[in-house]
């Protein structure tokens, strides 16, 4: 996920040459032996992460399952070698009976009544889509300008290699003095939608039992400050199909007075947004009260907006990603070009992905959707609509014990303020792990930046940005491990 960002004030604005806290100990933190650590690691830390950039471990049914075992064997490799013991590999069944995703789950109990800390990443990664695309190998991590380069360099498994450096530094630094429970838990199957999360959850629920849950799979504000990911959308998607004949007939003897389904499935999509692009299905939660803004020269330079294009939508530019519905269709049906005859076509089909605004209720938005489109149906055409994923919104409160903390350690850790933003976005498995747990207390953070450019081609992780990001965790851990999560 990426975030296009404001202008900053000048005591937020980045230093990509900060390494590391200023004060020798900081609320009970000895930061100067945390940075000492990370730096000393951090060479063997990058090197592991270009070594899991190279097994190309993707979770859809078209790929080999064999490397997925393989990226999840190499994780697991790596979680002893930061010092757990109780390192497993776990599946669970999907709803066909199949196996799921190889998880690697590693745990350590607390002592002393401090609170146990559960460390999310995920070790599957995007397809590498045209190679062509690729200024580099894709599973081969490339170094070019301060950038590490390769499919998952950046989402997510310089996830897993932050909580697993920054573990190790405030082990080797505290010591014996080191009480925090730790749970390691490296998903195998994020990025094909976690299909068997929920009862992953429901099978393991004491192994993964936390106080708090980090998730490092989310984007800092820009390169040099830092961000805790406050909200996420939520999300539904699945197909429409319009029909309009049983089958095709020659465009010439029949063409006028009925109109193919290609064009009538353009018209009932054009009926989904207003005149200024905002979202045109009633009955969707939509707000505007976003404590930050983004500019509008940022978002078009992240989002490689061509030079003329307006912009969409109303409100703010972050209201716009953040709080308010999008919705997008992301393919469809009908004859390819190249293999096109002169038919009226029959039926054509859309596939359409909606974000939603946290205290949208997924149901209510499905419903509303379908109610939109069916009521809509252009010249009577029959229209099919087919739901498919739902998941929740996220917004945390920044106020608890644990998000404090958090925002003290990328402070200290960038030497800027942290930004407290929101992700247009969706990871919708984190209502399960509030439904499972709902007294958690849950952090998103990430390693990524507006030009990470996760999912696409070219994908990177700026390799500085990193490296504070390994350092914050390990001060929020020890931070932690002295003060646990109070009262």
């Amino acid at each position: 996920m990426t975030s296009a960002h404001a202008e900053i004030p000048q005591n937020q604005q980045g230093n990509a040459g900060h390494t590391g806290v200023a004060s020798p100990v900081v609320d009970g933190v000895d930061g100067h032996a945390l940075s000492e650590a990370v730096n000393a690691a951090f060479d063997a830390t990058l090197s592991s992460l270009k070594e899991l950039v190279a097994i190309p471990g993707i979770a859809w049914a078209s790929f080999d399952p064999a490397e997925l075992d393989r990226s999840a064997e190499a994780v697991a490799a790596m979680v002893r070698t930061a010092g757990m013991q109780d390192v497993r590999i776990l599946r669970s069944a999907k709803a066909d009976g199949t196996n799921g995703g190889p998880a690697v789950v590693a745990r350590r109990e607390a002592r002393d009544g401090k609170p146990t800390i559960l460390l999310y990443a995920h070790h599957d990664v995007q397809p590498p889509g045209d190679r062509a695309l690729w200024n580099s190998e894709p599973f081969v991590a490339e170094e070019r300008d301060g950038r590490l380069y390769g499919r998952g360099a950046a989402d997510d498994k310089a996830g897993i290699m932050a909580h697993l450096a920054a573990y190790a530094a405030a082990v080797k630094v505290l010591g014996d003095e080191f009480g925090l429970g730790v749970t390691f838990f490296f998903e195998g199957e994020e990025e094909a939608g976690s299909p068997t999360f929920r009862t992953f959850l429901e099978e393991h629920r004491e192994l993964l039992r936390a106080d708090v849950i980090v998730v490092a799979d989310s984007s800092n504000w820009k390169v040099g400050v830092p961000a805790l990911t406050t909200s996420l959308r939520g999300l539904v998607d699945g197909t429409f199909e319009v029909r309009v004949l049983e089958h095709a007939v020659h465009s010439g003897m029949f063409g006028g007075p009925v109109l193919d389904a290609p064009t009538l499935l353009a018209r009932l999509i054009a009926t989904l947004h207003d005149d200024d692009g905002t979202v045109a299905v009633a009955g969707l939660v939509a707000k505007d009260d976003v404590k930050v803004d983004l500019t509008e020269e940022d978002y078009r330079a992240d989002a490689s907006v061509l030079d003329g294009v307006r912009l969409a939508g109303s409100g703010t530019l972050a209201s716009r990603l953040w709080t308010k519905p999008a919705l997008s269709i992301i393919g469809m049906d009908v004859p390819a070009v190249d293999v096109a005859s002169n038919t009226l076509i029959p039926a054509a089909r859309a596939k359409f992905s909606m974000r939603l605004a946290p205290g949208q209720d997924p149901d209510d938005a499905m419903e509303a959707l379908k109610a939109h489109l069916e009521a809509n149906a252009p010249f009577g055409a029959k229209v099919t609509f087919t739901p498919g994923e739902r998941g929740n919104a996220f917004s945390t409160d920044t106020g608890s014990a644990a998000a404090q903390v958090a925002l003290w350690a990328l402070g200290e850790s960038w030497g800027v303020k942290p930004v407290e933003m929101g992700i247009g976005g969706s990871i919708p498995f984190i209502a399960d792990l509030l439904e499972v747990y709902p007294e958690v207390q849950i952090l998103v953070t990430g390693v990524e930046d507006p030009d990470s450019r996760a999912h696409s081609a070219n994908e990177s992780l700026h390799i500085e940005d990193f490296r504070h990001a390994v350092l914050a965790e390990a001060l929020m851990l020890a931070r932690l491990n002295v003060e646990g999560l109070g009262s």
